[in-house]
């Protein structure tokens, strides 16, 4: 199944999204009002990480009022933004946006990166890509672009090859060699690290990785390059907002040499600093 997320994850977005109106009505503070907090939808690790060193370190000598709400899946975020539920989001990179703002009919626009999370393949069952054995089963984000992504990052690594000119929809389908006959499970991608039990490998997404006590630079078998790598993750608004005056300043923040220092020293090459 390919969809952005899984019926159980959407049913749990939707408890996390409606705990989150709650909170907002209880406060009498709208996310739209440029006077009230500016509320950001972020990923646990390390998205809301960062945003709450912000906070706790920068937000109040530059005058912001930031509010930090933690999301799991990789849905809720954009159509919070869009409803007008949080003020902007953290947690994405371009190509997945392109292909939410597509599907869903969105209006998400990117304001400044942040950082990029290399996504690795992980295994508990061998310690190199050439142990691999053949038909071994692989796990892979079961979204479009993750899954692509994933794709590109075996094809990269030698272990499969891919038809020249694949872009961002590449699935098992556009796979022109496989010496192995690797086998590809496709699951929610917050589901690949928990899946190491019952595959012989699996490629995780970075933020999922380090929530699990991987090392992207220690454990990962193969790992994505951050050379002119594409998939830095941004700070996100929906169009229009991009010149509130509390997201200008939250931009900046992110983009501070405190903040550099606070992602080299806490991730150690698992997240990379993208400015």
């Amino acid at each position: 199944m390919r969809n952005a997320a899984k019926l159980a994850t959407a049913v749990l977005a939707a408890g996390a999204l409606t705990l989150g109106l709650t909170a907002c009505g209880a406060g009498g503070e709208s996310a739209s009002d440029t006077s009230g907090p500016l509320i950001v939808a972020a990923s646990p690790t390390p998205h809301a990480e960062i945003l709450t060193f912000v906070k706790d370190n920068l937000a109040k000598d530059a005058g912001l009022d930031l509010e930090v709400r933690e999301f799991t899946d990789y849905v809720t975020p954009n159509t919070a933004t869009e409803d007008g539920s949080v003020g902007a989001n953290y947690f994405q990179n371009q190509p997945y946006l392109d292909d939410f703002n597509k599907k869903r009919g969105t209006h998400i626009a990117p304001v400044v990166t942040v950082h990029l999370e290399p996504l690795g393949l992980y295994s508990k069952k061998v310690k190199s890509a050439d142990a691999l054995k053949s038909g071994a089963t692989i796990a892979v984000p079961n979204d479009s672009v993750n899954e692509a992504r994933a794709l590109k990052l075996l094809d990269a690594g030698g272990i499969i090859t891919l038809k020249d000119g694949v872009g961002n929809e590449a699935t098992p389908a556009d796979i022109t060699k496989n010496p192995k006959n690797l086998k590809f499970k496709e699951l929610e991608a917050a589901q690949t690290p928990r899946s190491l039990d019952d595959v012989d490998a699996a490629v995780v997404n970075g933020n999922y990785a380090i929530e699990a006590d991987l090392s992207p630079a220690e454990d990962a078998l193969v790992l994505e390059s951050a050379k002119d790598n594409p998939y830095g993750n941004f700070l996100a608004v929906k169009e229009g907002d991009e010149d509130d005056p509390r997201v200008e300043k939250l931009a900046k923040l992110l983009t501070s040499a405190e903040v550099r220092k606070f992602i080299e020293d806490k991730y150690d090459g698992s997240v990379i600093p993208s400015f």
